[in-house]
């Protein structure tokens, strides 16, 4: 089969992915075929497809594992320059952010899980450790969100102050502590244990509870206050 044949410009309509979508509607596309229109292209020897189902293999058809690629990882796969890349990225990052604001559509928090599912989209692929703050008014809704720190793979540097300081502007009655261990291990370290005793002991001094801290992975948390931590 010649590069011209395997064209999607080729195919017969319905195997189109872009046509697909257009007589059918983006639901009936396969995974392969929406990253396909993603890149817009494929190479000399695979078309948009072949390229995308390729790619999909190696991180087990799984939209999270493929989000934790870099451009330069990216870029490694034959037939995905740096301009492809870039646009798988921003496609996926659109998808984390979409899934973030349809959550705090609804903001109150009633258990955990509820504050899992928020925090998942945010940091439950990140490569480095990310410590956020969650900021609730006196119904347990979320009047403001805040990465404080960002740093390498096994610890991130925290200022309580900052931490603080932006409770006290934001007029919050609790806060929601949560970070990642992009290891997947969901056991608090001991610096983990002494932060929260630490800003524990700064919020109660402001009258301001620390509600929960969770330290979360791709697909699951911990949570001090399940545990009794707290």
């Amino acid at each position: 089969m010649t590069y011209q044949q395997k064209s999607i410009k080729n195919w017969a309509e319905d195997d189109r992915p872009r046509e697909k979508l257009l007589l059918k509607g983006q639901r009936v596309l396969s995974d392969s075929e929406l990253l396909a229109i993603i890149m817009g292209s494929g190479s000399r020897n695979e078309s948009a497809v072949e390229l995308a189902k390729r790619i999909l293999s190696t991180v087990n058809h799984n939209w999270n594992e493929l989000a934790k690629l870099s451009v330069k990882d990216l870029c490694e796969f034959k037939g995905i320059g740096e301009a492809k890349a870039v646009s798988i990225l921003t496609a996926l990052e659109i998808g984390r952010r979409r899934a973030t604001e349809e959550f705090l559509e609804k903001p109150k928090f009633t258990n955990s899980r509820d504050v899992f599912r928020l925090l998942q989209s945010l940091i439950g692929d990140s490569p480095v450790e990310e410590f956020w703050v969650l900021y609730l008014n006196q119904a347990n809704f979320v009047i403001h969100q805040e990465q404080i720190s960002k740093g390498g793979i096994n610890q991130t540097t925290v200022d309580v102050r900052l931490i603080m300081k932006t409770a006290l502007e934001k007029m919050a009655t609790g806060i929601i502590l949560a970070h990642n261990h992009p290891s997947g291990n969901l056991q608090p370290s001991r610096s983990d244990i002494q932060l929260t005793q630490k800003i524990q002991e700064a919020a109660k001094l402001l009258d301001i509870q620390v509600i929960d801290h969770l330290i979360v992975t791709q697909k699951a948390y911990f949570s001090f206050a399940d545990e009794g931590n707290l």
